[in-house]
């Protein structure tokens, strides 16, 4: 049985404009899921996705399969 992760809150979350955005990083893996709503579901990365994923972010751009 797997214990339940450990979720924090992303330091770019804000409750003013309603973007909160909490991660998990168990082994191998980065878990995403809406503060707001953390039963509606988890998007689940290898950590070599969530790697370029925060790469084209800090670049401004949205990865090709997301245009």
């Amino acid at each position: 049985m797997s214990a339940e992760p450990h979720w924090f809150k992303s330091s770019h979350s804000s409750a003013e404009t309603g973007c909160c955005v909490e991660v998990a990083i168990p082994a191998r893996a980065v878990l995403v899921r809406d503060s707001s709503d953390p039963d509606a579901g988890v998007l689940d990365f290898e950590a070599g996705e969530w790697r370029v994923l925060l790469q084209v972010s800090a670049r401004g751009e949205r990865p090709g399969s997301l245009r």
